[in-house]
């Protein structure tokens, strides 16, 4: 019994709860309410005297012979603006047999009130004229005469559709106020129409899941240093702070596309247990003038709130591009408002406000000078791309999904994948992947990451391309004096695979292993251009003429040895000049050089090309038997690797097998090797 008593004082308790949860609730707007309205508007249809009657259609000579005769009708109306006469019955001939189909309503018992029948009528008039006729003829007194009236309706169509532009606007207002609110959590950037003024930062904070840490940066030591000092200046600024030191205000990320700039940043996010605004420079842009400036400041008002608190901005350069540039128009107006507030907020806030502005642009020279000076972005932090050591942890973070062969050595990948920047590392990973897919293979093997290789930096692979014999042997000979050149010359780059398979645009391609250095001299330089002229000078020899395959060859000389007449100034009649502008303020159609000198230029452009191309020339004719060797092995086989080159050259004797690592105990052995160097005069070609 005592249980009974306590459940029923419970039960009142939880009734009162749900109508209270009931009234704080607030209806939302629904997109099936408009299904609702048209769906009653097509039941209300129902209900008209259209279709909630039972009328049936009849003709003039059954309306005068059968009912008007009959003295069936009690009136008729005329509906003028659709040329429809509606004939209702007289109740006590609903009886006879001739109108047993409209005797009873559509819906319901009882009896149909009509209209009964209709009839399409031309003119009123000439309808009006014949049943006065005809009941004339009838004999009819003037009391037994059908009453006649006259009408103009419209449908429930004829309704809907002319309401139909307002109940649109209506569905459009109750739509845009949805989204100006918002639209809760689904609701876009761009979708507050009365908030274009609002940032459209995204917020990261600790109930977002942001997985990304700086353990899934591979590589970027040092950049990751930088930005680890930065997040723990927020999670503990005494550390800092009671030495009398500063906290940083910005740190700007800059470095080639695809090297973990954002990605760097996702890290931040991951890491940093503090409030995180993630946006792009492009959101500041806008078609209204002053709305970038608004964004901005409220930016920064909704980061101080949450401070300590840290501002990122992805591709920076797309309002931080340097003012003045466009003043053909004004275009760039609201961009340098946007930048000005930018400026002004940056150096504004004070240093115990503990906000960090992050920015990331692969077009650090276009930047305004006032952006990137002290006391903005304290720090600028380069992101290259990786090195030796780095590309090989970068295929370690990829490589984890991946079942891969266990003989896989990665050493060997990251020694085959020189220039590559992270994103590309990730692409040749997966597409490894596929193409053991492709080959039905269990794991992926060390062939399918060198396919992929092929792949990304030559194309996709064209076996129906249709070559002729002769155009197949000029190709054949054209990369065999690629490689020929390449390995008789001590600077240029060591041969890898050589193929005559079409890919992309090229017919033929050789693959090279760069040597990883930071600085370049003259003779390395020369001896590059060689082996790139060298397939142009193997036609020349074997065939007496030079076809239009050396175009890519011809492209890459000029470009390097312009670089070296007015970049690098490793010209000696120009001399140490160069005219390379780094800040990028020059403009283009200026040259910061007479004519006199661009013709000097020109010359010796010409001169360093010729040099390097009869260099080329004479180490194919010292080597014109084991050139027609090789190509003969390419025409055979279609693709040689570096053993091919070995049985054929022997043993390139420029290769070292081990680095000498700059430390004290090594200066005095590089000493000698370069003094050994410079008194050798007999130096192999």
């Amino acid at each position: 019994m005592a249980k009974t008593q306590k459940t029923n004082k419970k039960t009142p308790k939880k009734a009162r709860k749900k109508p209270q949860k009931r009234k704080n609730q607030m209806p939302k707007f629904n997109l099936y309410w408009i299904y609702g309205i048209i769906a009653f508007f097509m039941i209300s249809m129902l209900f008209t005297n259209e279709i909630g009657s039972l009328s049936v259609e009849t003709n003039e000579q059954t309306l005068i012979y059968d009912y008007i005769k009959n003295k069936d009708v009690e009136k008729i109306e005329i509906i003028q603006n659709k040329n429809i006469a509606r004939i209702f019955i007289k109740e006590e001939s609903l009886s006879e047999h001739r109108h047993e189909a409209v005797r009873k309503p559509l819906f319901g018992d009882g009896i149909n009130r009509g209209p009964h029948y209709f009839l399409k009528i031309g003119t009123s008039q000439e309808f009006r004229d014949r049943l006065d006729e005809a009941q004339e003829n009838f004999r009819f007194t003037k009391n037994e005469w059908a009453q006649i009236f006259y009408n103009n309706e419209q449908s429930i169509w004829d309704s809907f559709w002319a309401w139909m532009p307002f109940i649109f606007l209506i569905f459009i207002w109750l739509f845009f106020m949805k989204r100006m609110s918002g639209g809760g959590a689904g609701g876009g950037p761009g979708s507050q129409i009365f908030n274009i003024g609002k940032s459209q930062a995204q917020l990261y904070d600790k109930e977002s899941e942001v997985k990304t840490t700086f353990n899934d940066v591979a590589g970027l030591e040092g950049a990751k240093e930088e930005v680890q000092e930065i997040v723990n200046f927020l999670k503990n600024p005494e550390k800092y702070t009671k030495l009398g030191g500063k906290i940083p205000r910005g740190a700007l990320l800059v470095g080639p596309p695809g090297t973990g700039k954002t990605l760097l940043a996702k890290a931040v996010a991951g890491e940093a247990q503090v409030p995180f605004f993630s946006l792009s420079g492009s959101d500041f842009v806008e078609m209204f003038v002053g709305v970038g400036a608004s964004r901005v400041r409220d930016l920064f008002k909704k980061a101080k709130d949450k401070a300590p608190a840290i501002i990122f901005i992805d591709e920076i350069d797309a309002i931080g591009r340097a003012r003045g540039k466009n003043q053909m128009t004004g275009s760039n107006d609201e961009r340098e408002n946007t930048l000005n507030q930018l400026l002004t907020e940056m150096d504004g806030f004070g240093t115990n406000d503990h906000v960090i502005v992050v920015a990331a642009t692969n077009r650090a020279d276009i930047l305004d000078r006032a952006l990137v000076r002290a006391g903005r972005f304290d720090r600028q932090i380069y992101v290259d791309l990786p090195e030796l050591n780095e590309r090989k942890e970068i295929f370690e973070v990829h490589l984890k999904p991946l079942k891969i062969d266990k003989e896989l050595d990665l050493n060997f990948l990251a020694k085959q994948t020189p220039g590559f920047s992270g994103a590309d590392i990730a692409n040749m990973c997966n597409e490894a992947a596929l193409i053991a897919a492709r080959n039905d293979k269990k794991f992926v093997e060390k062939q399918d990451f060198l396919d992929a290789v092929d792949r990304i930096i030559g194309g996709l692979e064209k076996k129906n391309k249709i070559i002729s014999k002769n155009e197949r042997e000029v190709i054949a000979f054209h990369e065999a004096g690629h490689a020929t050149v390449s390995w008789m010359l001590e600077h240029a780059a060591p041969l890898v695979k050589v193929t005559i398979v079409p890919r992309g645009k090229s017919l033929g391609a050789a693959w090279y292993l760069p040597e990883e250095r930071q600085i370049t001299t003259k003779e390395q330089m020369m001896d590059e251009m060689c082996a790139a002229l060298g397939g142009r000078a193997a036609e020349q020899i074997i065939f007496g003429k030079v076809s239009t395959g050396a175009l890519s060859d011809l492209e890459k000389v000029t470009r390097q040895a312009t670089a070296m007449v007015t970049v690098y100034g490793l010209s000696d009649k120009i001399g140490n000049i160069s005219y390379y502008d780094s800040s990028g303020q020059n403009s283009g159609f200026n040259k910061p050089y007479s004519e006199q000198t661009a013709r000097t230029i020109d010359e010796e452009v010409k001169e360093l090309t010729e040099v390097a191309y009869q260099k080329a020339l004479k180490v194919l004719e010292k080597n014109k038997n084991s050139l027609t060797k090789l190509a003969q092995e390419l025409l055979n086989k279609e693709v040689i690797f570096k053993e091919d080159l070995e049985t054929i050259f022997g043993k390139r004797q420029w290769d070292k097998d081990e680095k000498v690592t700059l430390n004290p105990s090594n200066i005095d052995k590089k000493i000698e090797i370069k003094e050994q160097a410079l008194n050798n005069e007999e130096k192999p070609v």
